[in-house]
Order: C-alpha cells, then sequence, then structure tokens
C-alpha cells in the first residue's frame, strides 16, 4: 500500500471549488472503505481492556480521592473529606462533574449495600463510556484514513499502561480524553457534510465540565476550518458552524452554572477560576506550590507508559514531511494540511505542558488519543515502505517473510512491555484497595469508629472503602502541607448538602498545614529511632491505623513503625507493596516473575502495606 494514501484518502474532503454543492456530492458518492473490524467488534475488544482497568488499576494520583472520590461520597451518604478547592472562597472545582457521577453512584448502590461496589460500579460506567469513544475514533480512522491505520491505533491504545490509567479514571482530564476523542471523529468526518459544530460541542463540553485547557487541542481543527473558508469563499457558513458550536458549548456552560449557585450559593464560572488560579495565581500561590519537574518529564513518562509509540508519535510529522518531499507522492496541498492537522495537537500539547514548570501525569491524558493517532499514522507510513517491492530499493530487495518477521517482532515487543508493565503496576501497587476487605467482610468495623493515616495519607482509597458512618482521620507525620478536612455535615435549618456552601476552616490555596486536620498523637520513644522501642501514650481517638513498612526505610519521630509495634497494634490484612528503594530499574518499570533464575539483584523487593487494629479493640 502506498504511502500516499494517506494523504488521497484526506485531500477530497478538502477541495477547494467555487460550487461548494459539488464537494458535497463528491463526498456522498465516495463509497467509504470497509471497516477491516467491525465497530461493534471494536467496542467489545475496547470494553474487554477497559473494565479491566477499571477492576484492577491503582489509583494514580490522590486528587482522583479527595476532589473527586470524597465529594461523590458525601452527596450520597451525607460525609466526607473536603479539600481547599471545594471551599466556597476558592470554588476551583464544579460540583457538576462531581454530581453527573454521584447519580452513577447511586444507581451501582441498588446492587449492594457494599459502598465499594459503588466505586467499582462507577468505574465500569467510565470504562464503558471510554470505550464508545474508542470506537467510535477508530472507526472513523479506519473509514477517513485506513483500515490499517485503525488497526495499529487500536493496538496503541488497548496495550499501553497509559490508556490502562486514564480509561477507568475519576478525573476530569480523563473525561477530557472522552470528548477529544467524540471531537476528534466529529471534525475529521467529513462523509455526509462537515460537522464543525459537533465538533466544537464535544471539546467545548470536555473544556467545561472536565478540564478547561483541553479546549486548546480544537486549535488545529478551527485553522483548517478557517483556511477551507479561505479557499471555497464561503465564510458565512463557516462563521455559521462556529456559532452553532459555540452555543452548544453555551448551554452546557449555562447547566453548569446553575448547577455550582445551587451548591456554592453563588454564581461562578468555575472553568475560568481554574484558569486564572494555574495562570495568574502570583507569587506563592498557583500549582507549582505542590511541587515542580524537569522539562523532559513528559518526555520519560510517556515513554515508560507508551514506549514505541510515543516514539513513532514523535515521528508522525517528519515521516509525513519526508513521504512528501522525497517519495515523490503526488499528494496535494489540501491533502497534506489535514495530515498535519491531525498529527499537530499531540505537538502543541506536549510542548505546552513541558514549558509548564508543575508537571503531573494525568495533564496529559486528553492528549493520548492524538498520540495513538501519531504513532499509526507513522507505523503506516513505515510499513508501506518496507513493504515496497520496487527492486531498485534496497528494501525491495529483502524477502517478504523476513519483513514481515521484523515488523511483527517489533509490534509484539511493544505490546508486551505494555503488558508487562501493567502487570507490575498492578502486583505493585494495588495493595491499598485491598486491605480495607476484613471491615467490610466482618463486624470489626463499627459506626462511628475512626481509620486512621499518617505518611500514608496519599494513598487512602476514599471513604467508599470503609464502612458506613466509618471516618477517615489524620495523624501527624512529616507532611506538613495542607491535607483535606471534612464536609460540614450540619442538617438541620441548613437546607441541601451545607457542606458544599458553608465555609470550613483552615482552608487556604497556599498548601499551608492545618492543625485542626489531625487526630492527636504522641509517642515517646525510649530506644533509638531506627527501632520500634516506644511507649504509646496517647492513640484513643484511632481505632484503626493505616500503615506501610520497607524494611530500607528508617522511622522517624512523626513517622514511626508502627507496623512493628505488635503490642499496641494488630494486624488485620497486610498487602505486598513494592520497595521502590530496594528493586532495581527494571523492577520497578516492568512485572518480573518471582523464577528461581532469575538473579537476585533483578527480582522485585517488597514491602508491607497494612491494615491493623488496636489491641484494646477487641
Amino acid at each position: 500500500m502506498s504511502t500516499s494514501s494517506v494523504a488521497s484518502t484526506t485531500s477530497k474532503p478538502i477541495q477547494a471549488s467555487s460550487k461548494k454543492s459539488t464537494n458535497i456530492d463528491q463526498r456522498k458518492r465516495s463509497a467509504p472503505p470497509v471497516d477491516p473490524i467491525p465497530t461493534i467488534v471494536a467496542f467489545y475488544i475496547f470494553l474487554a481492556a477497559n473494565v479491566l482497568a477499571a477492576a484492577y488499576a491503582p489509583i494514580q494520583d490522590c486528587d482522583e480521592v479527595f476532589n473527586y472520590w470524597e465529594p461523590t461520597h458525601y452527596l450520597n451518604h451525607g460525609y466526607g473529606l473536603q479539600t481547599w478547592e471545594y471551599s466556597p472562597d476558592y470554588a476551583i472545582r464544579s460540583w457538576l462533574y462531581i454530581v453527573i457521577h454521584a447519580i452513577i453512584a447511586k444507581a451501582g448502590s441498588i446492587f449492594s449495600s457494599n459502598k465499594a461496589i459503588e466505586f467499582y460500579f462507577v468505574r465500569v460506567v467510565l470504562a464503558f463510556v471510554c470505550s464508545v469513544c474508542e470506537s467510535r475514533l477508530f472507526s472513523t480512522i479506519s473509514r477517513i484514513l485506513n483500515p490499517r491505520i485503525g488497526i495499529m491505533f487500536m493496538i496503541a491504545m488497548l496495550f499501553s499502561p497509559g490508556m490502562f490509567h486514564a480509561s477507568a479514571a475519576y478525573l476530569p482530564s480523563s473525561f477530557s480524553m472522552y470528548t477529544t476523542m467524540l471531537g476528534m471523529s466529529a471534525f475529521m468526518d467529513w462523509r455526509g457534510g462537515l460537522k464543525t459544530a459537533q465538533g466544537i460541542m464535544w471539546f467545548g463540553v470536555g473544556g467545561t465540565v472536565g478540564w478547561p485547557f483541553a479546549t486548546a487541542l480544537v486549535a488545529p481543527f478551527i485553522f483548517e476550518e478557517l483556511v477551507l473558508a479561505s479557499l471555497t469563499r464561503d465564510g458565512m457558513e463557516v462563521a455559521s458552524r462556529f456559532l452553532d458550536g459555540i452555543v452548544r458549548s453555551c448551554v452546557v456552560m449555562a447547566l453548569q452554572v446553575a448547577v455550582d449557585l445551587f451548591f456554592y450559593h453563588k454564581v461562578l464560572s468555575v472553568p475560568w477560576r481554574i484558569v486564572s488560579y494555574n495562570v495568574f495565581s502570583g507569587s506563592g500561590r498557583g500549582p507549582e506550590i505542590f511541587g515542580t519537574e524537569p522539562w523532559d518529564f513528559y518526555i520519560r513518562n510517556l515513554l515508560l507508559n507508551f514506549n514505541v509509540w510515543f516514539l513513532l508519535a514523535l515521528a508522525a510529522g517528519p515521516l509525513i514531511s519526508l513521504q512528501n518531499l522525497l517519495g515523490g507522492h503526488s499528494a496535494t496541498k489540501q491533502s497534506l494540511l489535514r495530515l498535519i492537522v491531525f498529527v499537530s495537537p499531540f505537538y502543541m500539547w506536549l510542548a505546552i505542558f513541558s514549558l509548564q514548570s508543575h508537571k503531573e501525569e494525568r495533564f496529559m491524558y486528553p492528549a493520548y488519543p492524538f498520540l495513538g493517532l501519531n504513532a499509526a499514522i507513522a507505523l503506516h507510513i513505515m510499513l508501506s515502505y518496507i513493504g515496497s517491492s520496487d527492486r531498485k530499493k534496497l528494501v525491495g530487495r529483502i524477502h517478504s517473510k523476513i519483513k514481515l518477521a521484523f515488523v511483527s517482532l517489533c509490534v509484539i515487543l511493544a505490546v508486551d512491555v505494555g503488558v508487562l508493565r501493567i502487570l507490575g503496576i498492578v502486583s505493585a501497587y494495588r495493595a491499598p484497595l485491598e486491605i480495607y476487605i476484613p471491615l467490610r467482610a466482618s463486624e470489626l468495623g463499627r459506626s462511628e469508629e475512626t481509620v486512621c493515616f499518617g505518611k500514608e495519607w496519599y494513598r487512602f482509597p476514599s471513604s467508599h472503602f470503609l464502612p458506613k458512618n466509618m471516618r477517615a482521620k489524620f495523624v501527624h507525620s512529616d507532611f506538613d502541607g495542607l491535607l483535606p478536612g471534612s464536609f460540614n455535615e450540619a442538617k438541620i435549618g441548613f437546607g441541601f448538602f451545607p457542606g458544599t456552601w458553608l465555609v470550613p476552616p483552615g482552608m487556604n490555596d497556599q498548601n499551608i498545614g492545618d492543625p485542626g486536620k489531625y487526630v492527636r498523637i504522641f509517642t515517646d520513644f525510649r530506644k533509638s529511632l531506627n527501632t520500634a522501642n516506644y511507649t504509646q501514650i496517647h492513640i484513643d481517638h484511632c481505632s484503626f491505623l493505616v500503615d506501610s513498612h520497607f524494611p530500607s526505610s528508617n522511622a522517624s519521630v512523626l513517622e514511626p513503625n508502627y507496623i512493628l509495634d505488635t503490642e499496641s497494634w494488630e494486624e488485620l490484612y497486610c498487602g505486598a507493596f513494592l520497595d521502590t528503594s530496594r528493586t532495581s530499574p527494571l523492577g520497578r518499570i516492568l512485572w518480573v516473575p518471582e523464577w528461581s533464575f532469575i538473579p537476585v539483584r533483578y527480582r522485585r523487593k517488597w514491602g508491607r502495606h497494612c491494615l491493623m487494629r488496636r489491641r484494646s479493640q477487641k
């Protein structure tokens, strides 16, 4: 298959003509390519992978718990942990996004009174939605670009650890990823007429309900529309499509303002407040106070989460240029423009966020579909060149079976590396989702009791894993930043959900710790801090405690080895947790089996993540 096949397929919809209707008629008459995999089959394949992620993926980011799962728990159960972002004084999180998921969680409660079922039900629904979006985009790529590109896109999305994290994550960036796929499909698919308004709407919904920065991904498609307007000299129709899409987005924004008015008791635009906080906060505020990373953070992260597919995604632009400069193909300027529009959003997103000081893996989620598309286009171009039978070229003299074996080996290697990393992540970090089973499976957990968290506060998977009316509390650790508080649970005389509009105490946007967020624990060490020989003086407020222990770690005054204090604490459930300080880089990156012939230095080393009960609680 010629490398020009990508360009020739995309060139038809944007041919300039003084008679716009001629182009539309040609699009209607052109028979779409047959999908190599029916869309419904692709949907079930995507769904199988995403449901596995929903069932087994660890929570990657504590923001997912405290900013989304906990507010959802508050709406459905009347209590939960509250971050400063939900204080009416700051209000940089929209309740519309929470309400949508709270309704889904409430529907999940029909099947069981176990709150963990709500958690996994929401995840499965998110996996379903992601699968719908992926299959829609897969179908569009296969029909508009090339069936082989569609297959490669599917493989990249199915077997990448990045999509394993993002597909069922309860995060606005994942929601924006879903709408990005729908927006891409609308802008790419010109069969039956332009779908500009639909595309703008989907990117607008992703930016309004999800993450406002994700709307930047629509820019190359808007540029393409403006070029089209200059070629067809029909600016009024283009403006009409723009206006249609903007109006649809504004309807969603109006709904968001209304929902936030109900919860915050004030009129505000959360998307603007998010942008204002992240861009215009000034010194001592803004995302940088939560940590910064070097410029190459995303390069290293995407190499881990997409391996070969990331390198292919970077190569897409240069390969398209080489194809048109050196390949001798007769691609039109219009078709080249379409390809540039398709591949440029990924480069734009990577460049913009690499320049930001504060970096997090989830910031890349909206661009994952573009990464997959870029990688698929690049691989298609490479396969077309490798598959050449022109004896005048060196590659044409190589036997076809040898070339097939080489290509197959590379793809299988990429798949295997992705699967091994997924297995490694699940086996290494799943313990925080498992240790609460004893509380839910017995009478151990009673109402009004507390589970305390010290240095492991950021691994708490949400109140959905605790029995009804059992609260999560914090004890002092070496972390000195601002921890979440609790939503106000006032009921009489305060109307619906007072915790959403009553100003909580001790909140600030500068990550300054508040003593009111802690349960007091006093300890007195009688010997060395590196031993667990200390006397517990007062810990009455904690019925249960979650802690971890790694053989290489050292205790401190605020972070003693609670697990080793068997006189005060009884282990209820301990899960293996990867000790990254003692594990080799290979073991941290991939799953390494515990086989005897594997050298010890390459095997993974383990600590323990435990749920414990105070000895007096029997």
